[in-house]
């Protein structure tokens, strides 16, 4: 049997989210329903609402999220009612042409589905009250009191962290840690550049610090975030309005440029200077995104000289390995969260959180449910 609980809406591009009861769908043997306790408002989702990420709508959005496993499915294994879970937006089939090739990230049924805003069995989870479907934002739609989602994208983690602390993991956190520790070979005493201090890239920051990085370089227009970036581990802070990047990356390695960047800002110009700022043979780690359907133009030189040149979706995510090991980090006090979180709101107060995001002032808003 379906449950009814609230849940944030989007009917339209360009509208505000509506706060209203769904209906979710029963509990399939695969599959485990979470009651969401938090859930964070990522710029992914904001492009969604803005209509440069297409989805078929009605949808309901939402892929950063934590809660608690209260049903599972006869066919369940290793999940149990009572487990403390973050959710994790990449399911993938396991034995696909990518996925043998141990890049789920690009899983052939993930790449079919998620478009469509379904889920691999072709269902939608939850319908509007008329009884008309809805679609999930990346296999979740967690900016509801419930969801419904197959037991591979809950991931146990330990009770003792909170849970708008570790909603963060699922996506943001990951992405940015995962990018430098998984995706980029950074190596002792490296210097790293991060582009960009939003969550993704204070992150970033620390995933680079845990690698062992020997400077660590953080960018960004907000001397707010570069307050707090100092704070989670950079040594030199950028405001790119007033310092040109490119060359305070070339002034700190006598002329060479950068071992590493890894860039999370999302903006042409940040992608493009990426690319100056790294050293011959150095590595580019692209975390951020625009439009997909716009172009960023580079200096043909500047992609030259053996530079390695990687985008990366979700930092090399393995979640069932690496959310533990985050939750982990912070609890020993590795890994700094409380840092990202700028505002705490109800669901009925969505809509104030994305204006904030557009404004760019805020880190992190998480929806306490």
């Amino acid at each position: 049997m379906g449950s009814d609980f609230r849940a944030a809406v989007l009917h339209r591009v360009g509208t505000p989210l509506a706060i209203e009861t769904i209906t979710g769908a029963a509990v399939g043997p695969d599959d485990v329903r979470v009651r969401i306790r938090a859930a964070s408002l990522c710029h992914t989702d904001l492009e969604v609402m803005e209509g440069s990420l297409r989805y078929p709508l009605p949808m309901v959005l939402g892929h950063e999220a934590s809660g608690i496993i209260e049903e599972t499915g006869a066919d369940v294994t290793g999940l149990t009612v009572g487990d403390h879970v973050v959710l994790s937006w990449n399911p993938h089939c396991g034995h696909c042409f990518q996925c043998d090739r141990d890049q789920p990230i690009l899983c052939d049924t993930y790449l079919e589905a998620g478009p469509r805003g379904m889920h691999f069995d072709g269902t939608s989870k939850a319908t509007l009250a008329s009884g008309s479907p809805l679609t999930h934002l990346m296999f979740l739609g967690a900016f509801s009191e419930y969801c419904v989602v197959p037991a591979q994208q809950a991931i146990v983690v330990p009770k003792d962290i909170p849970f708008d602390r570790s909603c963060l993991i699922g996506c943001g956190v990951m992405t940015g840690v995962g990018g430098a520790l998984n995706v980029a070979d950074i190596r002792q005493g490296d210097t790293v550049m991060v582009f960009g201090c939003g969550a993704v890239g204070l992150a970033a920051i620390q995933g680079a610090r845990l690698a062992g990085a020997g400077t660590i370089i953080a960018v960004d227009l907000d001397d707010t975030k570069l307050e707090i970036a100092s704070r989670v581990g950079a040594d030199q802070c950028v405001n790119a309005t007033k310092k040109d990047p490119v060359e305070v990356a070339r002034t700190a390695t006598r002329g060479r440029g950068v071992d590493v960047v890894l860039e999370s800002a999302g903006h042409p110009t940040a992608f493009k200077q990426t690319t100056e700022a790294v050293r011959l043979g150095g590595q580019v780690i692209w975390l951020g995104k625009i439009d997909v359907a716009k172009d960023v133009s580079f200096r043909w030189g500047s992609l030259m000289g053996e530079k390695r040149l990687r985008r990366s979706s979700y930092g090399g995510a393995r979640p069932r390995r690496d959310f533990p090991l985050l939750a982990k980090a912070y609890l020993d006090g590795r890994l700094k969260l409380d840092e990202l979180i700028t505002h705490r709101m109800k669901l009925e107060s969505i809509n104030e959180g994305f204006d904030l995001l557009r404004a760019g002032k805020t880190i992190r808003t998480v929806i306490d449910f």
